[in-house]
């Protein structure tokens, strides 16, 4: 059994978990006396460091790992790794020139903004999160007021944390921020788009989201200056993390440093002649071994370094089903050391077949093996609109029949429920989770169409009005439902997409989001603001716990195209004994039996007023069209 000695880390050859009590992946160390470096590189390579004024010959310190010292003060040079003639500035940098092409020699502690020794993660129960999804260049490259559009520092501007604020989002989870490659930071001028799912520094923050991409510092400060802004609010920031492929092969980092050790390779045997080819689980060419034991100290490193250096409060991981369970739980397991209410989740699926069996990855079945780690739930989200396969087929929403099982099951938080009948539920014949809060409940991302360009599609000639109504149905249903919820940033302004269905890279004019929306269709906005309020001030939406929901949530009977439960027996969990939600995407009324009593109605026909809209005294309610109607005792 080999070991590798990395920066203070032990890592066994063996496919076991990584030392958590010395963790470090440093491949530069500054200090005003010298600069350190390290690298892990085949051991029968050639491996140099080349700085702005010398290149110097690295040292085989341990099996595979490289080191090279420089004596003196060198803050402000550039660097790259070469290896056997191969140049980049390492898997790790932390600092980069413009498109990352060479790392720079830093002292993190000059990037820090005022006050960032003060700045503390805003961490709550899972439960209580309430999960906004953006992209940077979406959320104010259009707003009239911005300073910065398309920045970081538009969200340290007042008019951004209002927003959110008065919206009552409290995580906001940004789409990938990390260096990537499909933007060329030279010439910003072409407002180039993409969503950044294209990795190349991990650790080094975009530089076209900077003010400033040539000066190294600059993008590691304003990002620093986002996340201070967001946190003085009480708003969480979730990283999104993509570790399952990068931009290519040939360019790699990872390549360049140590071929093939990163990646998995599939074995074929076209005509008897054994080949080996990259697995593609990601669907982007590359699919990278989390398994391996360097990739995984990688990806806990990298993860550790964003919450420490950053204050980063949660992480999304894309595709995380091409992950193996060992890692996801390894890294969870770490996180829980520095504060266990570090929120994790990501897409429990991968874009292809991965070249490891499905019982070891991270996909959504495999949920219950990862304690503490949520997952996306396609099943709530194509019950409502419709599957991802087919833009113009509708769900619930569109009158589908069929689909109330699988929103039932959404509603409980993906949780086994005596009243859900699993045989029904559209894409899981068995629960998948063991909490609720290992589900994330949402009807549209920045993948695929969002809400209002699907509701188009899959109802041809829906009318304004109806549209609208659809919308807030959906919300409600997402918003009331057990799972950890999530909103696509501008959903609140009645957003679309042209009809655009993968905008990765579209412009701005089909990617922006139309700020005059406010004041054209104020009564989404304010719907929305008093739904996630609703939530907020009722711990019975929000249980966080399987046993509460399987002995307080029960399904009431409902007519076809109509779901209905009840939050019961809520006294000491609530300040309201008894919640009736009823979600109706019949065009016609539809009369629903409640327990009799009497009880204040605060949701119907598309308003919402915890203080009352009317009362209701009786057992037998009609629900209007299209609508949801809550009501209470």
């Amino acid at each position: 059994m080999k070991k590798l000695i990395f920066a203070g880390m032990t890592v066994l050859m063996m496919a076991c978990k990584p030392n958590m009590e010395a963790f470090h992946f440093d491949e530069m160390t500054y200090s005003p006396d010298k600069t350190v470096f390290r690298l892990f590189a085949p051991t029968d390579a050639e491996c140099f460091v080349v700085t702005d004024k010398d290149s110097v010959r690295m040292t085989l310190d341990a099996d595979s790992i490289w080191t090279a010292t420089l004596k003196g003060d060198h803050k402000g040079e550039t660097y790259q790794f070469s290896v056997n003639g191969q140049v980049s500035p390492g898997v790790f940098a932390k600092a980069v020139t413009i498109n990352g092409e060479k790392g720079v020699i830093i002292d993190l502690k000059d990037t820090d903004p005022n006050g960032w020794a003060n700045d503390k993660h805003v961490l709550r129960p899972y439960q209580d999160n309430v999960i906004y999804e953006m992209h940077h260049r979406d959320f104010s490259i259009a707003r009239p007021d911005t300073k910065y559009p398309g920045k970081f520092l538009a969200l340290t501007e007042p008019w951004a944390i209002e927003h959110l604020k008065s919206l009552g989002v409290n995580a906001v989870h940004i789409l990938p921020s990390y260096d990537f490659g499909s933007v060329d930071e030279t010439r910003l001028s072409d407002n180039k788009y993409n969503w950044g799912y294209d990795p190349v520094n991990y650790n080094v923050p975009e530089g076209s989201y900077s003010t400033d991409p040539y000066d190294p510092l600059c993008r590691i400060r304003e990002f620093k200056q986002m996340v201070q802004a967001l946190h003085k609010a009480g708003i969480s920031v979730i990283l999104d993390v993509v570790y399952n492929h990068t931009y290519d092969i040939e360019h790699s980092n990872f390549q360049k440093t140590y071929p093939d050790y990163y990646y998995r390779k599939i074995q074929n045997t076209p005509n008897n002649q054994k080949t080996l080819t990259y697995s593609n689980g990601s669907g982007c060419g590359n699919e990278t071994a989390s398994e391996q034991p360097m990739m995984r100290a990688f990806m806990l490193e990298s993860v550790r370094y964003w919450i420490e250096e950053y204050h980063i409060d949660g992480f999304r991981f894309d595709l995380m089903g091409c992950h193996d369970i060992e890692t996801m739980n390894a890294i969870r397991e770490m996180v829980n050391e520095i504060d266990p209410t570090i929120f994790i989740y990501g897409e429990g699926w991968s874009a292809g077949a991965c070249d490891l069996p499905n019982e070891q990855l991270g996909i959504k079945a495999n949920i219950s093996k990862m304690p503490g780690i949520a997952a996306f739930s396609d099943e709530i989200r194509d019950a409502l609109r419709g599957p991802f396969s087919d833009d113009n087929k509708g769900g619930f929403l569109a009158g589908v029949p069929n689909c109330e099982e699988s929103l039932k099951y959404g509603i409980t938080g993906a949780i086994a429920h005596p009243q859900v009948d699993m045989t029904k539920v559209n894409y899981s014949k068995e629960p998948w989770a063991t909490e609720p809060t290992q589900m994330i409940s949402y009807v549209s991302c920045h993948d695929d169409m969002c809400l209002v360009d699907r509701l188009k599609t899959s109802i041809p000639n829906i009318s304004e009005s109806e549209l609208i109504q659809l919308d807030l149905l959906a919300q409600t249903a997402v918003f009331t439902s057990q799972g950890v919820p999530f909103l696509l940033s501008g959903e609140e302004l009645l957003r679309d997409k042209k009809g655009v269905h993968n905008s990765f890279e579209s412009p701005d004019s089909i990617n922006h989001l139309d700020w005059s929306n406010l004041q054209k269709y104020p009564q989404v906005f304010e719907y929305y603001k008093r739904l996630i309020a609703l939530r907020q001030h009722h711990p019975a939406f929000r249980f966080g716990n399987a046993h509460f929901v399987r002995k307080h949530l029960e399904f009431l009977k409902a007519p076809r195209q109509t779901v209905a439960f009840r939050l019961k027996d809520l006294d000491g969990k609530d300040s309201w004994n008894n919640i009736v939600v009823i979600l109706s995407a019949s065009k016609s009324p539809q009369k629903v039996i409640i327990p009799k009593g009497a009880y204040t109605i605060v949701c119907q026909n598309g308003h919402l007023d915890e203080k009352g809209l009317g009362s209701f005294n009786g057992h037998s309610i009609t629900v209007p069209p299209q609508s949801a109607l809550i009501l209470h005792q």
